[in-house]
């Protein structure tokens, strides 16, 4: 099969590449390799289709709520909705290849989906590069679990529950600061008639302990990230497949 050539805006293509690599300058084979690359994959975004990057953990069991995301979007009608993991890869040993396909995939798409059900792992990678201007304005997050903890985000005992996980589980809090923390959450819904006591509440805690309702607990920079997407209306909590189903259909 002949070489297609270089794509037509190779010069902006390498111009990203150049910022996500700080400047680090690139053997020939290297650069040939990238643009490749962007040949193969970028004219998918580049069509009247509306393209979704879909982010998070390939992991079992996280890998199936990525699924579950992009099975709705794909039933949208001119959609093309992907995951990182399904494209080909881009071989380059000596570089980053991570910062540099997610350059391109991320300014290409139209919009950012990233799903989180954990702290740990690339997701924070990806959340700090989301996060940020360019990508901030078209990224959307969810995740599972999450509430910030004020009153007027306490709305169900589900809001509270939730809001209780990411203290109880917070390996980041002592003992007595989890306490603390329990007690006002709970003054906090009991202001909002939500009637539900401590010793409730930890209970129905510790029975979350299977591998498909896992207990989440976010660091406090996974809060804040997610605190400022909430504010900007493009952070989507969920706790449960079909709940993540409903909020898919939120994103535009």
């Amino acid at each position: 099969m002949a070489d297609p050539g270089p794509p037509p805006n190779a010069a902006e293509i390498m111009e990203s590449v150049n910022d996500a690599l700080q400047g680090l300058e690139l053997e020939p084979h290297e650069t040939s390799d990238i643009l490749g690359f962007a040949n193969r994959e970028l004219p998918h975004l580049h069509t009247p289709e509306d393209s979704y990057f879909i982010l998070g953990s390939y992991r079992d069991p996280y890998i199936r709520r990525l699924r579950i995301v992009q099975n709705e979007l794909d039933k949208r009608l001119g959609t093309y909705p992907f995951l990182m993991g399904d494209l080909q890869e881009l071989d380059i040993d000596r570089l980053p290849v991570f910062r540099i396909r997610f350059t391109l995939l991320a300014a290409h798409a139209d919009t950012i989906v990233a799903v989180y059900e954990q702290d740990a792992g690339g997701e924070i990678t990806e959340l700090g590069k989301s996060s940020t201007t360019p990508y901030f304005d078209k990224s959307y997050v969810l995740p599972r679990d999450y509430r910030w903890m004020t009153e007027q985000n306490l709305d169900t005992e589900a809001d509270v529950i939730a809001a209780a996980a990411t203290i109880y589980f917070n390996d980041d809090l002592d003992e007595a600061t989890t306490e603390e923390e329990l007690d006002s959450l709970i003054t906090a819904a009991n202001k909002n008639d939500i009637d539900l006591a401590k010793p409730d509440i930890i209970e129905r805690l510790e029975d979350r302990d299977d591998s498909e309702d896992a207990p989440v607990s976010y660091s406090w920079v996974h809060l804040n990230e997610f605190r400022l997407f909430e504010l900007h209306g493009r952070c989507l909590a969920w706790s449960t497949p079909d709940n993540l189903r409903d909020v898919v259909a939120e994103i535009p």
